[in-house]
């Protein structure tokens, strides 16, 4: 191997830590935002929670097998093996800037959708038009619309549902006695039918989808069993103490946030080092077919660029969606994630374009308005809506930008 091939190889290795490290700047706000917002983890704590359960899910669940061009937004057969080597590298590097930049401005976008644009761009400028598909991209599109719609609706809902079985209640406490355990044992099987449904690990465990359903029911019915043995030791310290059941969906909060903490290193690890799978081979002389093995070091490399990120610059967006869209009680919070967390699940498994950022901002949404229209501060809102509109041509252009400059050069 000469010197030039190991150039390109430790150039995009280094161009993919930059992306992970972006994107665990900005998408730490899907897990710990909410979190922090409700005061149920300080900063500092949700950074190191979220910064080891990135890196765990990227290494040991992150999936081995790539799609060497994400989402299929590009047709790469008509494209001449070192221009998609370059092609990549620019995408790479266009999508991590655009990252960066709405990170700097504290707004939360989606990296997957960045991604997305910037090999959008660099298939029009090698390719043509009709390299890109656009029912691909039109998915992305109404995940603009679905994504936070959905959210919204769940989180509303589940936070209307809590407070009429239980805040609304005489006695709160005595309430959550109640229908805690029945929450506490739906939550457990959403996480568990999110970890053994059509994942990674339900590949390397050899589990079905019907094994996947029966494991998430029995565990959730013994973690049931046991909230109800934990609530039965609860007290009541006064009728209408709100405190207390704020403080049993701290710990239920706290739970969901590092689930998603986790996922999300599992599952966006891809979008740092799937490129860089892809230009191995190419920068070797090889072809590369639809999907591409991932080698355990670039898994590596992709989670401790997300746990850095998120250690660094994680507390930007993060503001931004726990606190200044509205306020958040644990209650409110754990609604948050749990619309969040649910809305992403079904909607993967029935095959929609879903945006865990876009659903998670939809679900702060959600929890405002179920407190009226004033409890939302719609200035943040704009800001937000803004930035996701400019994702996608915004990384599509600097994409084509650094790909003809890296043409000229070379």
């Amino acid at each position: 191997m000469d010197y030039t091939i190991w150039l390109i190889i430790g150039g995009s290795s280094a161009i993919a830590f930059y992306m992970a490290w972006s994107i665990g700047s900005n998408d730490v706000a899907n897990s710990m935002a909410t979190a922090v917002g409700a005061k149920a983890i300080t900063f500092k704590q949700a950074v190191l929670i979220a910064g080891i359960l990135n890196f765990i899910g990227a290494v040991f669940v992150g999936s081995h097998v790539t799609d060497t061009v994400r989402k299929g937004i590009v047709d790469v057969s008509g494209i001449r093996p070192e221009t998609l080597l370059l092609g990549f590298i620019a995408s790479l590097l266009a999508a991590a800037i655009w990252v960066t930049i709405s990170t700097w401005k504290e707004m939360p976008i989606s990296t997957t959708h960045s991604v997305i644009g910037a090999l959008m761009g660099f298939g029009i400028i090698a390719g043509g038009l009709s390299t890109v598909k656009w029912n691909t991209v039109g998915a992305v599109v109404s995940s603009w619309i679905l994504s936070p719609l959905f959210g919204c609706i769940l989180a509303f809902l589940v936070f209307k549902i809590i407070v009429k079985l239980i805040f609304a209640k005489d006695e709160p406490v005595k309430a959550a006695r109640i229908v805690g355990p029945i929450i506490i044992g739906f939550t457990a099987f959403i996480i568990t039918v999110s970890l053994f449904l059509k994942t990674p690990l339900s590949i390397k465990l050899g589990l079905s989808e019907t094994d996947g359903i029966i494991i998430a029911g029995i565990i959730s019915i013994v973690v049931g069993i046991i909230g109800i043995l934990l609530l039965r030791m609860v007290k009541n310290k006064k009728n209408g103490d709100y405190a207390t059941v704020e403080g049993i969906f701290r710990k239920l909060q706290i739970i969901t946030s590092s689930y998603v903490a986790f996922a999300h290193g599992a599952n966006d690890v891809a979008n740092a080092i799937g490129p860089v799978a892809s230009i191995i081979p190419l920068a070797q002389g090889l072809s590369v077919g639809s999907t591409v093995e991932v080698p355990v070091t670039l898994l590596m490399l992709g989670g401790i660029g997300i746990a850095i990120g998120c250690v660094t610059w994680g507390q930007r967006v993060m503001k931004t969606v726990g606190k200044r869209i509205t306020s958040l009680t644990n209650t409110r919070g754990f609604s948050v994630d749990f619309g969040a967390a649910t809305t992403v699940l079904v909607a993967s498994k029935l095959g929609m374009p879903i945006s865990t950022s876009h659903t998670v901002v939809g679900a702060v949404i959600g929890v405002g308005l179920a407190r009226g229209l004033e409890a939302i501060d719609l200035s943040v809102i704009k800001k937000i809506i803004v930035s996701w509109l400019l994702t996608l041509p915004v990384a599509a252009a600097t994409s084509i930008a650094i790909f003809i400059l890296l043409q000229t050069i070379v």
